[in-house]
């Protein structure tokens, strides 16, 4: 076979992954958002049969055999960068699964989508009892997946290294200590200041139909490209995509507040800002899509937190609220909105949590899956434990699961060893906006402006463009100059909320 051949065959390897991809991601979104009740069960069997030909089309002979010969020609220099990393990602994906039997890869997608369905349920209804086998299930499952494909090693550190190539339990727990070493005391100072700015300005009842009008408008402001978005509604909101020409975002309205589906939006539009501005070529190959969790959650809590949450940003928030909100904000002024939005008081659910007070509700989650894959915990045991860790950590007595437990999808489709990358990608954050600031952007006046342009187009050329092709550490080196330092994370916290508070 000649180079030319092979590549070839290799882009038709990656036009079939592209298929399935956009047949899957179609198919979850369409059941977290308008599919009947009913429909969970043909749901499974569909997802559970792509998986497996995803299974069959990395994992046979040929496929091995080409991506070797590939990987040969790389190493000698006879492929450009993107076929390098076109190579270099299919082989991660293809060793992840060799080794798995395709059976097993489609029975866990199977539980997955049963899963998300009850867990729907079960939030609505309170009923921890009705998910807790599916937990036990989950984690078994994923227990015995790690240990086949890398036997004898830390399962949780296996996942932990999917979600964010590059980390383990050793590297979180330096890093969640750095953290708590900043945010407990603060907090502790907080409570002690015994002040809180008012939320008064922006209590009350707000119309769902237009809030989701609101929804637009913010990311139309971010930049999004509206003819490239799908918005919707579910439980639970989250973003996906398929390519850079389609992002779909969910979002959850709440009418007694409206401020929680504003950052909601801001969050969400972050994470489809990235999957918009891959580099399009990338389109329908392995490179297309954000290259880990964490540096998705970077770009989703920079546009919720670094832009959303800034004093600079403040008057352009508050002149969108009242085009849509006529007469509600007349009498606030900016300055009243950013302190409002910006109470560091502890809270019962994540989504809402404050800056501040976030990375412990990631922490809690981080120290209970690590006790269920140890086997030191069962799913019968996360409530209490939950509930322990929310009196500890938050001086917060949990009411309900269904505001303990049960607030998150994430173990309900099988994403344990993700949450921690949302704590990490806040220090990405923090560490990017230092970078964007020391390379000339004016950050807070693209932020006073409503002009995002500024920082949208420091982040593509340094961030979203590059796809998968270069890893997760890496990345943000390269983007900023130095290695991941998550000062610049309990800095901007201190410098921040000192100035709030008045420390």
């Amino acid at each position: 076979m000649t180079i030319e051949e092979d590549l070839t065959a290799l882009d038709a390897l990656q036009a079939h992954l592209f298929a399935h991809r956009h047949a899957t991601t179609s198919i979850m979104f369409a059941g977290e958002t308008t599919d009947p009740a009913e429909a969970a069960a043909p749901r499974a069997e569909a997802l559970a049969t792509l998986e497996e030909e995803v299974h069959e089309l990395l994992c046979r002979a040929e496929t091995g055999e080409l991506l070797e010969r590939l990987g040969k020609a790389a190493e000698a220099g006879e492929l450009d960068e993107t076929r390098a990393a076109q190579v270099r990602v299919l082989g991660r994906e293809r060793a992840e699964r060799v080794d798995v039997p395709g059976g097993v890869q489609a029975d866990f997608a199977r539980l997955c989508c049963e899963a998300q369905s009850v867990w729907t349920r079960a939030k609505r209804e309170n009923d921890w009892a009705s998910f807790s086998p599916y937990l036990d299930r989950m984690v078994a499952s994923m227990r015995a997946i790690a240990e086949l494909r890398r036997p004898g090693h830390d399962a949780y550190d296996t996942l932990l290294d999917d979600f964010e190539r590059g980390t383990s339990r050793a590297f979180y727990d330096a890093f969640f200590s750095q953290v708590k070493e900043c945010v407990v005391p603060m907090v502790a100072a907080i409570r002690e200041r015994g002040w809180q700015p008012s939320r008064s300005c922006i209590e009350g009842t707000f119309d769902h139909d237009t809030q989701m009008e609101l929804a637009r408008d913010l990311l139309e402001l971010e930049g999004l490209r509206a003819s490239a978005l799908t918005l919707s509604e579910t439980e639970h909101p989250f973003t996906d995509s398929v390519c850079s020409a389609h992002a779909y975002i969910a979002t959850h309205v709440y009418e007694d507040d409206v401020i929680s589906n504003v950052y909601s939006m801001l969050h969400e539009g972050g994470h489809a800002m990235y999957e918009q501005n891959v580099d399009p070529s990338y389109d329908r190959t392995i490179l297309n899509g954000g290259v880990s969790s964490g540096v998705h959650e970077s770009q989703s809590r920079f546009f919720e937190n670094y832009v959303g949450r800034s004093e600079a940003f403040a008057p352009v928030l508050l002149t969108a609220l009242r085009r849509r909100f006529p007469g509600r904000f007349d009498n606030v002024d900016a300055h009243e909105l950013y302190l409002a939005v910006n109470r560091a008081e502890p809270g019962l659910v994540r989504t809402e949590a404050d800056e501040l007070t976030y990375p412990l509700h990631i922490l809690i989650r981080y120290e209970i899956e690590q006790m269920l894959f140890d086997g030191t915990a069962t799913a019968a045991d996360v409530p209490a434990l939950w509930n322990e860790r929310y009196a500890s950590y938050l001086g917060l007595e949990v009411p309900s699961d269904t505001l303990g437990c049960l607030q998150d999808v994430h173990w309900s489709c099988g994403d344990l060893g993700y949450f921690p990358t949302y704590a990490l990608g806040g220090a990405y954050g923090a560490q990017l906006l230092d970078a964007m600031r020391a390379s000339g952007v004016d950050f807070d006046g693209a932020c006073a402006s409503g002009d995002l342009a500024p920082v949208r187009d420091w982040l593509r050329e340094r961030v979203w463009r590059h796809g998968r092709a270069i890893d997760p550490m890496p990345l943000i080196e390269d983007a900023c100059g130095e290695r991941l330092d998550a000062s610049h994370y309990t800095r901007y916290l201190t410098e921040k909320f000192s100035a709030i508070y008045d420390l």
